[in-house]
């Protein structure tokens, strides 16, 4: 695969809706809130949904693995979380929603001869991945395979984005954007709307602090648009993200990672058809900056 990380980016790109259906599918909410969870509004259920694999993390663990969110936001859901259920229940349900959501999105495919395919290669880029120094792909690889192949493929896309996900927070640190700064550099070279952002639970006041220290790095100008030098800063970002994430690609190899990215064309366009995830977020996915 050598350096060009196309398709290392190519990857994220195809089995990110695989993962993001947990947090928006019906079927995964009907099953959080038999445990005892509000799914009025999104946060009650995602926090416990993405933390359980973490044991029964508290707000700073959360805030530090999650790294864009408000302290305070966390500290709304985390640890009281644990409370309404303990997180092994939480696993298990997200995976008794993950089925019925599959099954409703994908239908007959879900036990067909494909998603075995994809499965087992996801599976090998997923067991291939280093965990040290990142507490979500640990964690989610850590947890047991489950033995039917629709969800052998959501748990490996889901330790391969967590995988990637915590590269993308190291390469952050490196470049010095704390959590607010990324965002706000993020929100400056236009990847997504400013409302889209705000869902982090940053007040005015931290947004505005943040700016300051940005322009006075000289990232922003004096209208808070993106300078040059955050244009190049961000991409270094995504590069080294690239980079970091690229191991189980090259595990996999040239052919296979081909085979499975063809292999996932299915079901990515019948996620993003399904109207389930919301157009925009603050990955970024589908817009340039």
């Amino acid at each position: 695969m050598g350096n060009d990380h196309g398709r290392t980016r190519q990857m994220w790109h195809l089995l990110e809706p695989l993962h993001a259906v947990l947090y928006f599918a019906p079927q995964v909410f009907e099953e959080v809130e038999s445990l005892g969870y509000d799914t009025g509004e999104r946060w009650p259920s995602y926090f416990a949904l993405r933390a359980a694999p973490l044991g029964a993390p508290g707000t700073r663990q959360v805030a530090s693995a999650f790294y864009s969110f408000s302290p305070r936001l966390v500290a709304e859901h985390i640890p009281t979380a644990w409370d309404v259920a303990a997180p092994d229940k939480v696993v298990r349900a997200r995976m008794r929603g993950i089925d019925g959501a599959y099954r409703a999105l994908f239908g007959a495919w879900t036990d067909g001869p494909e998603v075995a395919e994809a499965a087992a290669l996801a599976r090998r880029a997923a067991e291939a991945v280093r965990t040290e120094g990142r507490p979500l792909a640990a964690a989610n690889a850590g947890l047991p395979w489950p033995q039917e192949p629709h969800l052998v493929l959501w748990q490996a896309a889901t330790i391969l984005r967590e995988h990637r996900g915590d590269g993308h927070l190291a390469a952050l640190l490196t470049a010095g954007l704390d959590s607010v700064e990324a965002l706000v550099s993020f929100a400056a070279i236009g990847a997504a709307s400013a409302d889209v952002f705000a869902s982090r639970g940053w007040n005015e006041q931290e947004w505005t602090a943040a700016r300051e220290r940005l322009r006075a790095r000289g990232l922003l100008n004096a209208d808070h648009t993106a300078t040059d030098a955050c244009r190049a800063l961000r991409a270094e970002v995504e590069r080294r993200t690239d980079e970091l994430a690229a191991a189980p690609w090259q595990t996999l190899g040239d052919k296979d990672t081909a085979k499975l990215a063809e292999l996932l064309g299915r079901p990515w366009l019948e996620v993003l058809d399904s109207g389930m995830l919301p157009r925009e977020t603050t990955l970024g996915i589908g817009r340039t900056g």
